[in-house]
């Protein structure tokens, strides 16, 4: 297994041994590139604070790409961000994206930002310091999507083995924050519309790499999925 396919199956691995959740969906992705399979998609549904994760792996040994994702998605009236993980690599060059993704608009919500941020902030900037990261390439705009202790970094090999504490500290805090009552004042509407343009292809160019990988209709599918909170 490689790298990133091993630390997003550890992470997923305890995400659903932490929750309680049912899968509703393992479906392969397929590409006229490869007469195999490219990847697959993965669903779960709950009931409880977390009510869908979502696991997308595609792997194109021939371009270089080996790449996993986790979103696990909070009820849309919940408090709790979503918790989020990217492991990838391409060829030699590894990557990953990490974050809790807020619900409330962060400057004018200090106690929210208190509780549900600030414990980070030591794991944050330890990070930010280690040796062989550095800050991979988002647009402004994709910033202003995510929290400001998002830790997105192109990495080393060795920076990106190291890096699996740091996905323990956010995933362990992510679980104390599901564990307590975290108050603010939430929007469902709000998240509906976040999480809209986080999987925008206005936004993100991913997506326009993915419907080559794909087709229209197959990334079209994976994106909705993310979009949609049923």
């Amino acid at each position: 297994m490689s790298l990133p396919a091993d630390l997003a199956t550890t992470t997923l691995d305890k995400i659903l041994a932490g929750l309680s959740l049912e899968e509703s969906s393992d479906r392969d992705l397929t590409s006229a590139m490869s007469p195999a399979p490219v990847g697959r998609i993965r669903v779960w549904h709950g009931d409880g604070p977390v009510v869908k994760a979502v696991n997308v792996a595609l792997a194109v040994p021939p371009i270089g790409l080996d790449s996993h994702m986790i979103f696990a998605f909070t009820a849309p009236d919940s408090a709790v961000p979503h918790f989020t993980l990217d492991s990838v690599a391409n060829g030699d060059n590894y990557a990953f994206h990490l974050d809790l993704i807020p619900r409330v608009d962060l400057a004018t919500s200090l106690p929210y930002l208190d509780t549900v941020y600030e414990p980070l902030t030591a794991l944050y900037q330890d990070v930010r310091a280690r040796d062989g990261l550095t800050p991979a390439h988002l647009t402004p705009r994709q910033y202003a999507l995510m929290s400001p202790w998002m830790l997105v970094n192109r990495a080393t090999r060795d920076a990106f083995e190291g890096i699996g504490d740091a996905v323990d500290g956010y995933l362990g805090h992510w679980f104390e924050l599901l564990a307590s009552d975290v108050k603010a004042a939430v929007d469902p509407e709000r998240d509906a519309a976040h999480r809209a343009l986080l999987f925008s292809p206005e936004i993100d160019p991913v997506w326009a790499q993915t419907v080559r990988l794909l087709g229209e209709e197959q990334s079209e599918s994976v994106r909705l999925e993310l979009v949609d909170n049923r």
